[in-house]
């Protein structure tokens, strides 16, 4: 196995992997040591208490990050006529319905986010086994099921996150960049945890966050106390 560079080992050094420390450690460590040449993403890792093969502890959601992510999101909507003409211009970058579908199917785009209006679903659910894996299929639990293209086209495009537990029963997340400041990244940092507790199943026993680390692309992980978790993150999920 090749040898970690010398700025990885630089600050691999400066984080001790079994330190819990505070969340606005955590920031300062992570955003120190988001050295590389370009803007790394900021990223949170949470360990949940949930066993995510019952439904009822299928963890899932969407929310809005005050600050944005500081990432360009490609979104694909499935529209006819005024809806389509609403989402083009909304901002979307690819609106169509079968002629969409197709270029799907084949792999011939790239995008990040797929919208639909409720009656193009018959033909976004041929999809499924391509937009599925990849957790893009649309839900109107979600909002990206509606006639109200617009909306959900500009939240999309202004910071919303989805987020779902996966089988390990951890949720991970893109919360924003190396370039914005400690206090845009703890905003969006507590509210992303005040939609996770906001959506805490009732039928969890005992604790339901078990380990929370924060990390940058390129650099090493920081784990920070979940007991920390409180105040503006409480609020959030009020």
């Amino acid at each position: 196995m090749a040898r970690p560079g010398k700025r990885i080992r630089n600050a691999r050094e400066k984080v001790d992997p079994d330190r819990k420390v505070s969340i606005g450690e955590a920031v300062r460590l992570v955003k120190e040591n988001a050295t590389a040449k370009f803007d790394e993403t900021i990223e949170v890792s949470i360990n949940l208490n949930v066993d995510p093969r019952h439904a009822d502890q299928n963890v899932r959601g969407v929310v809005s990050l005050p600050n944005g992510t500081g990432k360009e999101v490609r979104i694909a909507v499935f529209a006819k006529d005024d809806k389509a003409d609403e989402a083009l211009a909304a901002g979307a970058d690819l609106v169509g319905a079968d002629d969409l579908a197709e270029k799907i199917q084949n792999g011939e785009i790239d995008f990040d986010r797929v919208i639909a209006t409720p009656d193009m679903m018959p033909v976004v659910g041929r999809l499924g086994k391509v937009l599925g894996p990849r957790g893009l299929m649309p839900n109107p639990k979600l909002g990206s099921v509606t006639n109200d293209v617009t909306e959900a086209v500009s939240n999309a495009k202004s910071g919303e996150v989805q987020f779902r537990v996966e089988k390990t029963g951890i949720v991970h997340a893109g919360i924003g960049k190396a370039s914005f400041s400690e206090d845009q990244i703890r905003q969006n940092l507590d509210t992303f945890l005040g939609a996770i507790i906001k959506a805490k199943p009732s039928g969890v026993k005992g604790s339901y966050v078990n380990k929370v680390a924060l990390t940058s692309t390129m650099g090493p992980g920081v784990r920070f106390d979940v007991a920390d978790i409180s105040g503006p993150a409480q609020e959030a999920a009020e």
